[in-house]
């Protein structure tokens, strides 16, 4: 495998020297993106996100839960990610694995830095208040799981309906409305090979690049980054990811 990588990252490298990609995209293009908003019928919120040949899947679920000590009066955000064996070669079954942590961790940090859900209104009363359950299914992994991971988890969360609650229980199947989002956060990956940056690395570029960076946004600021991989990004090459990451979360809000 280690020898497959080094070839496909020579391959990158001389495509990358020449202003090139393999699939003929440019530096700082997107694939083909499509959003599907509520396709499960069961979920209290749901979307389908796919960027090229990456397909995600996001779930809603509320449910009733004891707060945090230190947050007394403050629902629970709760993000997993389940990489799934059929979305990929590299997946295996069993808990879940340093990647599948990291990719909840990241979408989760930019929906909450963001203060995207009101945390506060899922109060209910003493020593009880709403739990959000967002559950991230990875169907076909071709690169950039992030991006498409935080596009289904904002559309599912748009497409939310609140639960009906009464005497401090939900009543399963009733809504009083749409889940309030005060705001739309999307995230711009990055790859770097050498000197040289792109956007939406592919599965292959993946494999071959030094280290990748990604940025979440609202629609007027940065809320979150992470940083993933061995290389180094200079500030010269970090302030023109947030340029081109605030001017591409405005197109990537436009699908939501």
């Amino acid at each position: 495998m280690e020898t497959i990588n080094e070839i496909k990252r020579d391959i990158l490298s001389s495509l990358l020297s020449q202003g090139k990609r393999a699939d003929g995209r440019g530096m700082f293009d997107y694939r083909q993106i499509a959003v599907h908003s509520a396709p499960l019928q069961n979920a209290e919120g749901s979307a389908l996100a796919t960027i090229g040949k990456t397909q995600v899947m996001a779930g809603i679920k509320f449910d009733v839960a004891a707060p945090f000590p230190d947050r007394p009066t403050e629902g629970v955000l709760s993000t997993s990610a389940d990489l799934l064996p059929l979305a990929s070669h590299l997946f295996e079954t069993g808990p879940p694995g340093d990647d599948s942590i990291e990719l909840a961790r990241v979408v989760d940090r930019g929906i909450r830095s963001a203060n995207v859900v009101d945390l506060n209104s899922f109060f209910i009363e003493d020593e009880k208040v709403l739990a959000l359950y967002l559950d991230i299914y990875v169907l076909d992994h071709d690169g950039n799981l992030i991006d498409a991971s935080t596009l289904a988890a904002m559309a599912a969360l748009l497409s939310a309906r609140m639960p009906k609650i009464e005497e401090g229980k939900i009543v399963r199947g009733e809504f009083t409305g749409k889940l309030p989002v005060k705001d739309k956060v999307v995230s711009c990956t990055f790859g770097k090979l050498g000197s040289r940056l792109f956007l939406d690395p592919s599965l292959d570029e993946e494999k071959g690049m030094d280290c990748r960076l990604t940025l979440s946004t609202t629609d007027s600021h940065l809320c979150a980054g992470q940083k993933g991989g061995w290389g180094a990004i200079s500030e010269r090459d970090l302030m023109e990811m947030v340029d081109i990451s605030l001017q591409k979360g405005k197109e990537l809000r436009r699908l939501l």
